[in-house]
């Protein structure tokens, strides 16, 4: 039997997990809600209606994607992987010279390409690319060297030779927030690639030394003009001040935060009710729309949010260890990380745990690049689950167990 008559084999209802898909259409429920008050609070009930149909379209052209994406086995995945990691790069490079110049001038960051009433943000692009391209790295390398001291910082070497190019394009995008999530996708994937902890835990202390250093300096007059000459700007210090003392500035560089927890509060244990918006907050329909969910249904509301995360994260973790391949275990730890991230820091800039950095919350903010970067990321883990349970169909002892890992090794 050979591997085609193995997949048509398997009953189809088998290979996909529902439970994943379950999760995210509530997640885009719930975030279509938010966006119509969110929206409509700022603008009129027709502004508001038109915002939630393009997050339909996007959702649909996302599902679209899921669905392609799905079809492809490690193998396909593998093959594609330069192609795709070329295209980034190439997409990160063409925005430095034909962005947008007035989203530009609000925001900051070079980041975004317009066509017509469409933007397109190209790191979006590069989140799976590089989660592929990391993951195909790792594989590659634990296949041909034993884990040992000297080869762990070779890997980590190799890891660093395809983030760095990444990393600086970003930079010079003035995008640190997406910059912020690629570290916590390398970060992730060098936690499960068996690198040693005698590098790992180095590795991580002096990162947090580094970043304390940097805080503080930031908070310091003579620390800013020192960091000033390594690319930080002032809007980046008077973030972390706002942080810091958030009921400092409330009228100026503190009111977006300020405004968010003051709109999470309002909401107690069960909101206002939908639509019952009574604090302005900017960008609330994005990167601030979780200050949406926590005023209208509350702490419980907030809560049930929350916990449908970790149920998606969880319901990963479980497919990849079901499925025991190494080249798809990186890809969903690139995933899982890349989505707790996003959680983590939007969350915690609404309540004022953690400063303001632009991250909007998966399947819930408004945004197409954004929402389609998260859709076929997660179209990757359900194809682990896909093609793993066609080949449980096989008799054969090639397409059994991890066997698959193998394969892509020999034939890169």
């Amino acid at each position: 039997m050979n591997r085609q008559q193995a997949k048509n084999e398997a009953p189809q209802q088998d290979r996909v997990d529902y439970g994943i898909l379950l999760t995210i259409m509530l997640l885009g429920l719930i975030g279509m809600g938010a966006i119509y008050m969110a929206v409509a609070n700022d603008s009129t009930q027709g502004a508001a209606i038109k915002a939630v149909v393009m997050q339909v379209v996007w959702y649909a052209v996302g599902g679209v994607g899921v669905l392609l994406i799905m079809r492809f086995d490690a193998e396909q995945l593998w093959r594609i992987e330069p192609i795709l990691f070329g295209i980034g790069i190439f997409l990160l490079v063409a925005v430095l010279i034909f962005y947008n110049r007035q989203i530009a001038f609000k925001t900051g960051a070079k980041s975004w390409f317009k066509v017509g009433p469409i933007t397109f943000q190209p790191s979006e692009v590069m989140k799976p690319a590089y989660i592929l391209m990391l993951s195909r790295v790792v594989t590659l390398h634990n296949s041909k060297m034993p884990h040992n001291f000297a080869n762990d910082w070779l890997l980590i070497g190799k890891m660093l030779l395809w983030t760095l190019p990444v990393a600086a394009l970003l930079i010079a995008q003035h995008d640190l927030g997406t910059t912020l999530v690629f570290l916590a996708i390398f970060a992730g994937v060098v936690l499960v690639s068996g690198v040693t902890w005698r590098i790992i835990a180095p590795i991580g202390g002096g990162a947090i030394f580094i970043g304390g250093s940097a805080l503080y300096l930031a908070t310091q007059t003579w620390g800013q003009h020192l960091l000033e000459h390594v690319g930080f700007e002032a809007y980046q210090f008077a973030r972390i001040q706002s942080w810091l003392n958030p009921s400092g500035a409330t009228s100026g560089d503190s009111y977006q935060i300020w405004q968010a927890m003051k709109a999470i509060g309002s909401g107690q244990m069960t909101g206002t009710g939908f639509g019952n918006l009574n604090v302005v907050v900017p960008v609330q329909e994005s990167d601030m729309i979780f200050s949406v969910i926590g005023e209208t249904f509350g702490f419980i509301g907030a809560g049930v949010l929350i916990l449908l995360y970790f149920l998606l994260i969880y319901q990963m973790i479980r497919v990849t260890f079901d499925t025991k391949n190494e080249f798809y275990a990186y890809i969903s730890t690139g995933v899982i990380m890349m989505i707790l991230f996003h959680v983590l820091e939007n969350v915690g800039m609404n309540i004022g745990l953690l400063p303001l950095t632009g991250i909007p919350l998966p399947f819930v903010s408004q945004g197409g690049s954004f929402l389609l970067a998260n859709m076929f990321s997660v179209g990757m883990v359900l194809s682990m689950r896909y093609h793993h349970q066609s080949y449980m169909f096989s008799q054969t002892e090639e397409f059994k167990g991890s066997g698959q890992g193998s394969e892509l090794v020999d034939n890169p």
